[in-house]
């Protein structure tokens, strides 16, 4: 009997899907092969792996995960205004669109369009999921211990 639970030093293979609390499903894998990956490799949230410790091969899971547990909550800081002329002339401008930016780091951060004028642009930098509680359906089909040295 493969006792082997999810916990650290386990390579885990499982199907998840990852929904809104009105049912709209924003990533999902169930259909397709199985995802895997190390518990502390960075792949999941720490919040959202932890839910996962002690499940078994096998057992499927529903959990609702709290926006602090899961993007943070929206942040006014996150919320920009941009001057004009940094956006393209012939770039066509419409509030929902998403741009990627540079950010100081020179990594890539999303921000939203939620207002524009001839003057400036603002933008949202806050994750689309943040303030929102998230279905976590996880099915769990495989953990192998990882030999971490």
């Amino acid at each position: 009997m493969n006792t082997v639970t999810v916990s650290e030093g386990t390579r885990v293979f499982l199907n998840f899907s990852i929904s809104l609390e009105d049912g709209e499903e924003v990533d999902t894998n169930f259909g397709g092969e199985p995802v895997d990956f190390v518990v502390g490799d960075g792949s999941l949230l720490p919040d959202f792996e932890q839910l996962l410790f002690g499940m078994r091969a096998g057992e499927r899971q529903l959990f609702t995960v709290p926006p602090e547990s899961a993007f943070g909550q929206p942040n006014d800081d996150n919320v920009q205004q941009l001057p004009r002329r940094q956006f393209d002339d012939d770039m066509e401008l419409e509030i929902g669109i998403v741009f990627s930016f540079a950010d100081a780091a020179g990594g890539e951060v999303p921000g939203m369009i939620i207002a524009f004028d001839e003057e400036q642009v603002t933008v949202d930098f806050n994750h689309p999921l943040s303030g929102r509680t998230i279905l976590f359906d996880v099915l769990v089909h495989r953990i192998e211990p990882v030999d971490l040295h």
